[in-house]
């Protein structure tokens, strides 16, 4: 299973990984130059870190997460979440064409929960005792 993981990583990461995750990273830099935008450049490069290697991890709830995590969920969605949304549809369907591509949509998709809700979720290796995140 681990060798699995490894191979569609080493795909993913040629296909869609890497420009993925060098966005989010741009992203990231560009929150933490201001001071009030830092937690979500914060958030950007964990997302980065999902979307370079996606296969063997997964996003679950963090249970001591507060309402402020949902006040800047609110703000993420409204000022990113659904454009980083619209996104990966759009990188699911482009990479489902072929069959190799399909595991690689359906990491792309995965992601959609995080680049909607950053912040009170957790990104753990997959196997962990914890529930995976739910809407």
């Amino acid at each position: 299973m681990a060798l699995l993981r490894l191979v569609l990583n080493v795909i993913w990461v040629v296909l869609a990984g890497l420009e993925l995750a060098i966005g989010y990273v741009i992203a990231g830099i560009i929150c933490c130059v201001l001071i009030v935008t830092i937690p979500f450049g914060i958030a950007s490069f964990r997302m980065a870190s999902y979307a370079i290697w996606p296969f063997g991890r997964e996003l679950v709830r963090d249970p001591d997460a507060g309402g402020g995590s949902t006040v800047l969920n609110v703000i993420w969605v409204i000022v990113a979440g659904w454009w980083l949304t619209i996104g990966h549809i759009a990188a699911a369907i482009a990479l489902a064409v072929t069959i190799i591509g399909i595991p690689m949509a359906w990491a792309s998709l995965k992601m959609i929960p995080v680049a909607l809700a950053p912040f009170g979720n957790e990104i753990v290796r997959s196997g962990r005792p914890r529930e995976p995140w739910q809407f």
